[in-house]
């Protein structure tokens, strides 16, 4: 039997999955958490052998608890559960010590069958993605690979492109600092960036500041 934990902040997502591996008797749904400081800390305590790890969570995302997880609990498989399909948040997971990548609207059976195989000891890459590892050019930008944002995000990055310090967001949003740092992180994960000129560059070439 395949313990698996579920990290993922979306309830529809979660509500779905659950259905699905109802129907599947290889695989015990263990536990269910919504975002990476909740996984790390029920680790300490729940066994797992398969993580399906949301990419983009609240207060430590998928690529950060995914680092984490592989340091501490080596045997512990994790696969990557995302809406985006672009090489730069493959490439950023798989990097992080993902076994495997797998897109939010694949079929029951490619996820049943992701798991497995991750368990399995092999690395599991979805059938739409596109070829990550090889050396041709990417995909001409539209609008479709530009990240979805919310709003509070979008306001986190005004404020960062007015050249506004951390307390100085938090206190013009009425939000505290460690909720400023968490939105800045998953704004340089959702852009692809190392960093807040890269990001602010970003926003400029796409026009969103």
């Amino acid at each position: 039997m395949i313990r698996l934990i579920i990290a993922d902040d979306h309830p529809v997502i979660i509500d779905g999955l659950r259905t699905i591996l109802k129907k599947e008797g290889e695989i015990s749904l263990v536990a269910e958490v919504h975002d990476g400081a909740e996984l790390l800390k029920l680790l300490r305590k729940q066994k797992a052998d398969v993580i399906l790890m949301d990419v983009n969570m609240p207060e430590v995302n998928g690529i950060d608890a995914t680092r984490l997880v592989k340091k501490r609990y080596p045997k512990i498989k994790v696969l990557a559960f995302s809406q985006y399909d672009e090489k730069r948040f493959v490439k950023q997971i798989l990097k992080s010590g993902a076994n495997g990548y797998l897109l939010k609207n694949s079929a029951a059976s490619e996820i049943l069958q992701a798991i497995k195989l991750v368990h399995e000891g092999g690395l599991f890459l979805s059938s739409e993605l596109p070829s990550v590892f090889s050396g041709s050019e990417p995909k001409k930008r539209s609008s479709y690979f530009i990240p979805d944002l919310s709003k509070r995000e979008m306001e986190v990055l005004q404020q960062i492109y007015l050249e506004k310090n951390t307390q100085e967001i938090a206190g013009h949003l009425g939000i505290s600092p460690h909720t400023v740092e968490t939105h800045r992180s998953n704004l340089l994960l959702k852009v692809g960036v190392k960093n807040m000129a890269g990001l602010i560059k970003w926003a400029i070439e796409n026009e969103i500041v």
